[in-house]
């Protein structure tokens, strides 16, 4: 039962950092009768800054958004996966726990659904997208690079043809970054609420300056 507390207080914290390079607000969505910008596909269209949104061009839409945090959570199940046994499905449980109740308050707050049968519909929704980040993103931790590419193309940019692949090789390696300094922390330092994801792929820039044959649009799908 202590672990279930220890997690339960922990996550609430670990989920805001995994929220926090994807956030993105929506100001008309606190104005009185004002109307919430929608892009071409009828998603509403919010503000946000950093990385993902300025230098990838991501849309800050609630879908984006979960994506994003998506390749946060991950890294963190996999490091979760390496506690006690005992231990580990409390933390993954919490982690997907919290991730969906920051997702319910976000689409009430930022996109007024107040209705819980469509709320519902967008959490279910999310949650099969989860499963299927969780199993391609398994297969390709597993099979290397280009595998892992390949399914960021298609979670995070919806398989579009116009992506920008030396971008993509960038989260590849900003993942494969983070994942190394998790395993390198202890459980303490994961389990304490104040882990911090480093910068963000930009960073990687100056490391792949082109992607590899295995990154190339012929082999993304």
């Amino acid at each position: 039962m202590t672990e279930t507390y220890v997690a339960y207080g922990a996550m609430q914290e670990l989920i805001k950092e995994c929220v926090r390079p994807g956030d993105y607000t929506i100001p008309q969505a606190q104005e009185k009768n004002a109307e919430i910008p929608r892009d071409e596909t009828g998603a509403h269209l919010g503000v946000a800054t950093g990385w993902w949104y300025d230098t990838l061009g991501l849309a800050p839409t609630f879908i984006n958004w979960a994506q994003i945090t998506f390749i946060h959570m991950y890294m963190l199940q996999v490091r979760f996966r390496m506690f006690p046994k005992t231990h580990a499905p409390i933390w993954i449980q919490h982690l997907t726990n919290h991730a969906f109740y920051a997702a319910e308050d976000r689409l009430v707050v930022w996109h007024k659904l107040h209705s819980n049968s469509i709320r519902q519909k967008y959490l279910k929704d999310m949650f099969s997208q989860w499963r299927a980040v969780l199993l391609s993103y398994d297969e390709a931790i597993v099979k290397g690079d280009a595998v892992l590419a390949a399914a960021i193309w298609r979670n995070l940019f919806a398989a579009k043809e116009d992506v920008d692949f030396e971008k993509l090789a960038q989260i590849v390696g900003y993942m494969r970054r983070e994942l190394q300094r998790l395993d390198r922390a202890t459980d303490d330092e994961v389990a304490n609420g104040q882990w911090t994801f480093k910068g963000d792929p930009g960073e990687i820039e100056g490391i792949v300056q082109m992607p590899s044959k295995g990154l190339s649009p012929g082999r993304a799908g």
